[in-house]
């Protein structure tokens, strides 16, 4: 067992959202449903929570009803090896829920993601000052992030 887990607060879709996680990344199951027994808080026999993975990392999800939602303060950053990658997970992630600026989007349950090429992160690391400002200005203009504009803008291109 991993020592430190992400412990997720739904009001009642814990299941239904870490069925859906789990069909959107690779490497990823439900590990446990837990259920709700007769001294509550919840309903006897109802969800409690599931305990899930995604790409070999352990979530907890808590039905635990609408008295806390999710915020931006916390996201979940997935970092990705192509554009390929990041346009399959926003497309899932995204679907029902809200797009945002700089790769940021809330899923349909509200949970925020950070949906990140890799080669951002190379390209806000460049030594050179000027490319490295040119990459960042034109990131911020994003809501999905688009490596070809990236390139570009390194390039001091459009």
């Amino acid at each position: 067992m991993q020592k430190i887990t992400s412990f997720l607060w739904f009001d009642d879709q814990a299941e239904e959202a870490a069925a859906h996680y789990t069909s959107v990344f690779d490497d990823s199951r439900i590990v446990h449903v837990q259920h709700y027994g007769e001294e509550g808080p919840g309903e006897p026999g109802s969800v409690m929570t599931v305990t899930f993975e995604l790409a070999g990392q352990q979530f907890i999800a808590l039905n635990g009803g609408p008295r806390f939602t999710f915020n931006e303060a916390v996201s979940l950053y997935v970092d990705c090896t192509s554009q390929e990658e990041v346009d399959e997970l926003w497309a899932k992630l995204a679907e029902g829920g809200e797009e945002g600026p700089c790769g940021w989007l809330k899923d349909r349950y509200g949970l925020s993601w950070q949906i990140i090429p890799r080669r951002l992160t190379d390209l806000l690391s460049d030594p050179d000052a000027e490319r490295a400002s040119r990459v960042m200005r034109a990131m911020l203009e994003m809501t999905k992030i688009d490596v070809r504009k990236l390139e570009e803008a390194a390039a001091g291109e459009g």
